[in-house]
């Protein structure tokens, strides 16, 4: 293969590497990220709560995440390896960690 065709493909491949590792989380990703966080927080804060009040106030807490800039702009600004790192966390501020 020649030098300027093997530099071409190798320079696509780059630029195609490049452009995936900036790409940004889907909406549906963000909603998935949305739930993570707040089961995160009221399981942190409740942890003795029953299935009904695990689901109100994980309600209560998505409704106030929604207003942060970080779940309001998510799509548009958290990467997929902040994503990643997000899903992966054990805590809400480790998650929280993951999006700064």
């Amino acid at each position: 293969m020649p030098a300027l065709i093997r530099a071409a493909l190798l320079t696509v491949l780059a630029w195609a590497l490049l452009a995936a590792c900036k790409q940004k989380a889907t909406p549906s990703q963000c909603d998935q990220l949305l739930e993570r966080y707040a089961s995160l927080v009221v399981l942190e804060k409740f942890p003795d709560a029953g299935p009904d009040r695990i689901k109100t106030e994980q309600e209560h807490e998505k409704n106030e995440a929604r207003s942060d800039d970080a779940f309001k702009n998510c799509s548009s600004e958290v990467s997929r390896a902040e994503l990643e790192c997000a899903m992966r966390a054990a805590t809400a501020d480790a998650l929280e960690k993951c999006l700064e």
